[in-house]
């Protein structure tokens, strides 16, 4: 792990032990532990990572959701709105390749890791 990784991940643990609810103080512990248990899983699920493009992008995220968590006062990621020209999917159809690279090129920096693979 890199120097920047590690300081990141020191930095978003720190702010899960440190943690306290803005609104609603008896959300505090599961505040704390949503942000300690997501660090841990998102972390370990990309240790095997080597392309330092994909770190990077994954670093770039891990700061953006501490930047964001610490100014808003609200550890959960915060909902994507979709672009201007975007219209939901009706059941049964699916969307063109149009639609598809929009709502992709669309998503947040924070968002990528709550993708599934």
């Amino acid at each position: 792990m890199s120097l920047k990784t590690l300081s990141i991940y020191k930095k978003l643990l720190r702010l899960g032990k440190s943690w306290i609810a803005q609104n609603h103080p008896q959300e505090t512990l599961n505040e704390r532990k949503y942000i300690l248990d997501q660090t841990r899983s998102l972390f370990r699920a990309n240790k095997d990572v080597s392309d330092p493009v994909e770190i990077n992008r994954y670093i770039l995220e891990a700061e953006a959701r501490l930047t964001m968590a610490e100014h808003y006062r609200n550890p959960y990621p915060r909902p994507v709105n979709y672009p201007k020209g975007m219209y939901t999917k009706k059941v049964g159809k699916s969307h063109g390749k149009a639609m598809i690279k929009k709502s992709q090129q669309s998503r947040p920096a924070y968002m990528k890791s709550l993708d599934t693979k």
